[in-house]
This record gives structure tokens, C-alpha cells and sequence, in this order.
């Protein structure tokens, strides 16, 4: 098998990178292909004849996209047209990122589940949404798309990194404690996604660590940790008066993948664990 990653310089996409065989798997930046160019698209796929490709490319930048829908577009929507478009035209099975703010935060009951009925309040959600029905409609049942949610790994783009960063600059920390998710580790990520190629799965998967946490519990957790003595106040989500609306309950349920793959998926406590142990904070 040959693997094409997408968005190489990215978190997730260097963990594939790490844990693929070097002389199986070819990783591009967006200096080299940029998805949301149809021709450099082609031509990627063309020239190496991936087996799977794997799209870790996104426009993330949740409160940019809703001043500026159009380059969230580009990425996240016209970037998946334009991958289902060459997976099409050369037999590349595709593997494609969305997310938990595909849906409202509403639900009354449970962890959101596939087959609950997307609703995004913001316009980065709306992107990745319309980025799914692309990819449904042009490549039927041959591609993978798995919603992550609150996704860290090695890299800056997280919000690990990010509370590290705050404590270093203010004397306490303020965090919402009613926006709720799943933390997720790329490693998490990266290991199931290759396990579900290995067993030939397709279709829309919910790839989360198990378990879901406030943003004020994860930022506890990462500080506690690492042994790091510092206040934290719980405050309303609302209080930021961030651009971008965001769900306050988009936790997903991990519980199909789990079932189909016969697996337990690690809680997101053990796998934050994993990540920060020998992690050197200065």
C-alpha cells in the first residue's frame, strides 16, 4: 500500500508520517499541493498513484472563517470536491477529517452519534459539512470520513500548547466550563484510522477518545499532569465573545467504531497522560 498525506506540516499529519513506513508513504505541504487547487490536486495524484489518500489538510481557524467564509470554503469544501474529484479519476481510496461542530450542541440526551442530524451554528462547521456531502456524492461508499473533535498532538495549533502558552503570560487562567467535547490525541487518531483501513471499513465514523470533558477539566487535567501549580477560574464560554458561535455539548460518541472494530478505545485522561509524560515544560 501507498500512502499520500495532505497537509504534511500539520499535527495529525505528522504523526502518520511518524508511524507509516518511511518507503510507503509520501507526505505534501500546501507549498507542494494545494487542495484547493484542482490542477496541483490532479497532478499529486496523477504522478504518485496513491493506494489510500489521506487528507490532513483544513482550514481550522474557527473565528477567521466566520469574517472570512470564503477561505474556509476553499479548503474545507472545495478542497474535498477537488480530492474526491482525482480519488475518482485514479482509484484512491479516500480518508477524510471533519468535525464535532458539524452539529449545534442541542441535543437533549447522550453523546452525539452518527447518525444524528448535523446542524452547524458557524460557518467553519458549515464548511466541513458541505465538505462531507461533497465527498458522499462523488465517491459513494469508497472513502472513509471520521468527525475528531478538540484534536492535540505534536505541534503549537492545539489547546494544549495554548494553556501552556497562557500560563507562561498571566497569573491565573479563565476557562469555559460549559463548552464540552472530547479531547482526542493524534496518536488515537492515526491508530484507528490505519486499523479501520486494515479491516476494510467505509463510510462516516466518530473518532474520538472515550469519555468527554469541559474545556475548564481538560485544562485541569493537562496542568495537573504536569505538576504545574496554577489557578484556574471556570467562566462562561459566552464571556470570550469569540466571533465564532460554538456548541457547548458536541461530545461524539466513539461507540460504532469501537463495536465494528471489537476495540476499546483509550479515555481521553490515559491518552493525555501518554502525551505529557516526559513532556518538558519551560
Amino acid at each position: 500500500m501507498k500512502y499520500l498525506i495532505l497537509g504534511a506540516n500539520g499535527q495529525l499529519a505528522k504523526e502518520f508520517l511518524k508511524t507509516l513506513p518511511a518507503e510507503k508513504v509520501i507526505g505534501l505541504t500546501r507549498d507542494k499541493c494545494d487542495i484547493a487547487n484542482f490542477y496541483e490536486v490532479q497532478d499529486a495524484l496523477g504522478f504518485y498513484k496513491p493506494d489510500i489518500t489521506i487528507n490532513c489538510a483544513a482550514y481550522n481557524k474557527v473565528d477567521d472563517a466566520e469574517i472570512d467564509f470564503t477561505e474556509s470554503f476553499k479548503v474545507n469544501s472545495l478542497g474535498a470536491y477537488n480530492l474526491a474529484l482525482a480519488c475518482k479519476n485514479f482509484n484512491s481510496f479516500l480518508v477524510h477529517y471533519s468535525t464535532d461542530y458539524v452539529f449545534d450542541g442541542k441535543k437533549e440526551s447522550g453523546l452525539y452519534e452518527e447518525n444524528d442530524k448535523p446542524n452547524p451554528i458557524n460557518q467553519y462547521g458549515r464548511s466541513k459539512l458541505l465538505g462531507e456531502k461533497i465527498i458522499k456524492e462523488i465517491l459513494g461508499d469508497k472513502f472513509l470520513i471520521f468527525r475528531v473533535s478538540w484534536v492535540y498532538g505534536e505541534g503549537k495549533q492545539n489547546f494544549v500548547y495554548k494553556v501552556l502558552s497562557w500560563i507562561k503570560k498571566n497569573p491565573y487562567l479563565k476557562v469555559s466550563f460549559d463548552e464540552v467535547s472530547v479531547p482526542t490525541a493524534t496518536t488515537t487518531i492515526v491508530a484507528f484510522t490505519l486499523q479501520s483501513l486494515k479491516e476494510g471499513l467505509t463510510g462516516v465514523y466518530h473518532l474520538t477518545n472515550s469519555g468527554y470533558a469541559s474545556r475548564f477539566e481538560f485544562a485541569k487535567k493537562i496542568i495537573e499532569f504536569l505538576g504545574i501549580r496554577k489557578f484556574i477560574k471556570p467562566v462562561t464560554a459566552s464571556s470570550f465573545n469569540l466571533p465564532a458561535p460554538r456548541p457547548l455539548f458536541s461530545a461524539l460518541s466513539n461507540q460504532k467504531l469501537s463495536h465494528t472494530l471489537n476495540v476499546t478505545i483509550p479515555h481521553w485522561e490515559e491518552s493525555l497522560y501518554k502525551f505529557l509524560k516526559g513532556f518538558r515544560y519551560v
